[in-house]
């Protein structure tokens, strides 16, 4: 025994253990309380579900409007200015081979402009923040590489 250690006869008794009734309250409480926070939870994951479901929405949204843009754009004016630049690249004294590639390119880079912009607002669909949820409950697990049943291949997949 060391030396600054008080002697067991000093030691506090342990408190006496509760009754039968006392332990089903307190038991009973235990689990009012677990029930209460598993309805917060509850909740606080139907008000984040609803808030994604916004987001997606209004995500899906921008994103059609944004490909209905690049659909228009695409279609009617970039045909008049296409033609008219090549009209004048030719005039400038280049061959129309040359002419059109240039105005090609130009197109091409709009193009892919406006998929950056609808794939930035698609990602939006995804629900991130819900998944996280349901995944920190244990209620919604991507497979992972060590699940027995993630490289189970489905009838079907892979035919159009």
């Amino acid at each position: 025994m060391s030396d600054n250690a008080p002697p067991p006869e000093t030691e506090p008794a342990p408190d006496p253990a509760p009754g039968l009734e006392e332990s089903i309250r307190q038991v009973g409480d235990a689990g009012r309380e677990t029930l209460q926070s598993a309805r917060q939870t509850l909740r606080s994951l139907r008000r984040l579900a609803s808030a994604d479901f916004a987001l997606a929405r209004s995500a899906f949204g921008r994103a059609l409007a944004w490909s209905g843009v690049a659909i228009v754009f695409g279609a009617s004016a970039w045909l008049l200015l296409a033609a008219t630049m090549i009209a004048f690249l030719h005039y400038v004294g280049l061959s129309w081979f040359v002419s059109l590639l240039l105005t090609s390119v130009a197109s091409l880079a709009v193009t892919g402009w406006a998929i950056w912009r609808v794939s930035y607002f698609f990602h939006h669909t995804g629900m991130h923040a819900t998944r996280r949820q349901l995944s920190r409950l244990g209620l919604f697990d991507e497979p992972a590489e060590d699940d027995p049943d993630a490289d189970v291949k489905l009838p079907g997949d892979g035919t159009p």
